[in-house]
């Protein structure tokens, strides 16, 4: 009878406990979701202007780009124009406190880019900025 304890003790030690490595685990992945940054994009890198009297925005939720070829990209996709206004409207109706941020390349014409503003004005959404690169 006293084999049988001894093999039974055996085995028991054999085993490993993966439990405290599962711990470790949930733990560096929760730490890692909590300090990942999430940074919306627009869709398309553009070369903006430079500006000596730039300041960080804290409210953004819509980003929209225009490209050196007159082209808008909002939420990784292009639009045309004329569905700018319906496109901040969805988006702000989703975040009201939002703010929309203009990133306009070197070359795209102004005339796009005020489009681009009457619209996000036509929506509601008074509170928009130009995007910037520090001189």
């Amino acid at each position: 009878m006293r084999r049988n304890n001894q093999a039974a003790n055996a085995e028991d030690e054999a085993q490993i406990d993966l439990t405290p490595m599962l711990d470790v685990v949930f733990i560096m992945l929760i730490f890692f979701i909590v300090t990942a940054s999430f940074i919306k994009e627009a869709g398309v890198e553009v070369n903006r202007p430079q500006a000596s009297t730039s300041e960080p925005s804290e409210n953004v939720n819509i980003l929209i780009a225009i490209t050196a070829t007159d082209e808008i990209w909002m939420d990784n996709r292009r639009v045309d124009i004329r569905a700018v206004r319906a496109n901040i409207e969805r988006l702000h109706a989703e975040n009201p406190k939002g703010a929309v941020v203009i990133q306009a390349d070197n070359k795209s014409t102004t005339e796009i880019v005020v489009s681009v503003l009457d619209s996000s004005r036509e929506a509601g959404v008074y509170d928009v900025s130009l995007a910037t690169d520090d001189k």
